[in-house]
């Protein structure tokens, strides 16, 4: 079947050009642009006015932090523009191995985008935690013969790059002898240790806060993800990386995003329409979310509006709000007149949805087990948030234990814990946390990068141990209680980390767990969840805490609570 595109306004990705034209599509392929006769189509839509791109592509995203399955997170993407993503599964890996990949790429086949796959290079991301699986080089390489799997997903562990962990330049050679993009992620990295880190064959990282980071790393030969999502959000820090010479190297990338962000601002369109708002040229970000990604990752005619280009086409109104009127996927028609068209989801088969389902292996937990025990006052290590990054400061302070075991709501000192739920050691981590809002009651989730385990966040022993016994009930999710009563809860049953209900009601229980951390103390409209999940991630600076305890990420090393 034909389908032309007639009096559109065509942009040109490699020069930036934006002209007046056609577009013909046959099957999966562009087959003409310029001036088209209609009776060359089978079906002709005017787009008098609207501009023509192809369809975006997200350069690095984990499908289990919007904490959608792949069906719903399609239904949620589709509508703003994506026709493609490149995921790295590491989440639902760290706690199901193998079988966690084998999930992302069977419950993604035949979506109306495509889902890439890059192997997830870290399971378990650091030596400092406790995952559900882990998997070595040897693991991972049937899976390079998988068509959607275009290379190693983002190597955390720069340490063990750095010094050179066998296992880990395995994976890196792998990767590297067949020429295969491999994923970075080492913030604040610099200088010589840079250096070494790239030479590994690390193209690319999705970490920079500053442009003086960015700057570094374009400058040394890596691309550079411009990370806009719900916890790191660093557009506008980032921004003047939209104009050249930086730009050319630059792509987009939303990396975790909740589901009531997605229905709300919109996927990789949030960010150009943030860009354009900055005065940038959106053709500029328009370049980063598509040929300049594809040619990354080495997908061959694919992100351009040009014959013998895959028909990922966009039909958009105008290039500053970024309105979708029509979206096509492999020519085949997804968004007509701004609403998605049906499809369905693919089946599982019964082997990788029971393995999924039934990962969340929490013991009981009681009071005691979220108390400190110490008396006294003690200068300690405090987890100190930084508001929109994933970087934490390390901030030693007194702590009374004999005042609520070292909570203080006044100063923002809540009480963190991280409990071991792959049904392993039942090991639990405990510490503080600074910087949040909550006056009462406690917040917990099975969402805790990477490894996962349960982390709940409280002023009180008895809300904490109720949250963490309720996801256990639901076999993983996030809530919020206060004075023993459950205020909102999200269920998460796949793999602790997503859920198959539609992506409207995801996005309904994501804004009641939002709406209800209010009711503990937190300003409206603010999000612990989703910076919470981020504090047991050892893997950025400074300091983080595991079911093995605290971590000094500079110095790689476990460091007592105390700092006496």
């Amino acid at each position: 079947m034909k389908t032309l595109l007639k009096n559109g306004w065509v942009i040109d990705v490699f020069t930036g050009e934006k002209g007046k034209a056609d577009v013909l599509m046959e099957d999966d392929r562009i087959l003409k642009t310029g001036l088209i006769d209609p009776a060359q189509a089978d079906q002709v839509i005017d787009v008098t006015g609207c501009f023509i791109c192809p369809g975006f592509i997200d350069s690095h995203i984990h499908i289990e932090s919007t904490m959608l399955a792949p069906a719903e997170f399609a239904r949620a993407c589709v509508p703003h523009g994506t026709t493609a993503v490149i995921a790295d599964p590491h989440e639902i890996a760290n706690v199901c191995g193998t079988v966690g990949i084998d999930y992302i790429l069977e419950a993604s086949e035949g979506l109306p985008l495509t889902v890439y796959v890059m192997l997830p290079s870290c399971v378990p991301a650091t030596p400092f935690d406790e995952s559900g699986a882990a998997l070595n080089a040897a693991d991972l390489e049937p899976y390079y013969d998988h068509p959607r799997v275009l290379g190693l997903g983002e190597m955390m562990n720069y340490p063990g790059v750095l010094g050179k962990d066998p296992e880990v330049l395995a994976k890196l050679k792998a990767a590297r002898d067949r020429g295969l993009p491999i994923n970075g992620h080492a913030p604040l990295l610099s200088g010589e240790q840079l250096e070494q880190y790239i030479a590994e064959g690390i193209g690319d990282d999705h970490e920079c806060t500053s442009f003086e980071e960015a700057k570094e790393r374009i400058e040394k030969g890596q691309r550079v993800m411009i990370r806009q999502g719900t916890a790191a959000q660093n557009l506008l820090d980032l921004i003047d990386l939209l104009d050249e010479p930086w730009a050319s190297r630059c792509l987009l990338a939303s990396d975790d995003k909740h589901p009531a962000d997605l229905l709300e601002k919109g996927h990789l369109d949030h960010m150009i329409r943030m860009a354009a708002a900055e005065g940038k040229d959106p053709v500029a970000a328009i370049r980063m979310a598509t040929i300049q990604t594809a040619e990354y990752f080495g997908l061959k005619n694919i992100g351009a509006i040009k014959e013998g280009y895959q028909a990922d086409v966009l039909v958009l109104e105008d290039l500053d709000r970024l309105i979708l009127r029509h979206a096509f996927h492999k020519g085949i028609q997804t968004v007509k007149e701004g609403q998605l068209l049906d499809f369905s989801a693919p089946v599982l088969p019964e082997k990788t949805d029971a393995a999924v389902r039934g990962s969340f292996q929490l013991r009981k937990l009681v009071p005691e087990d979220f108390h400190i025990p110490h008396t006294g006052t003690h200068a300690c290590r405090v987890i100190e948030l930084i508001p929109g990054q994933l970087l934490t400061k390390e901030w030693i302070t007194p702590i009374d234990f004999d005042k609520a075991n070292g909570v203080d709501p006044e100063r923002k000192i809540l009480k963190l814990a991280v409990i071991e739920r792959h049904g392993k050691t039942g090991n639990t981590g405990l510490g503080f946390l600074a910087g949040t809002e909550l006056k009462e009651g406690a917040i917990a989730s099975s969402v805790s990068h990477d490894s996962h385990n349960l982390i709940v966040l409280g002023t009180n022993e008895e809300d904490m141990a109720l949250a963490g016994n309720r996801l256990r009930e639901l076999g993983g999710g996030c809530i919020s209680v206060r004075n023993g009563r459950i205020l909102a809860e999200m269920p998460l049953p796949i793999g602790g980390l997503m859920a198959e209900r539609p992506a409207e009601v995801m996005a309904q229980q994501n804004q009641k767990l939002r709406e209800s951390v209010e009711l503990l103390g937190a300003p409206e409209s603010s999000e612990p969840f989703m910076p919470m999940a981020f504090m047991s991630l050892a893997v950025i600076p400074h300091l983080k805490l595991t079911t093995l305890g605290l971590v000094d990420v500079d110095q790689w090393k476990i460091v007592p609570l105390l700092a006496e």
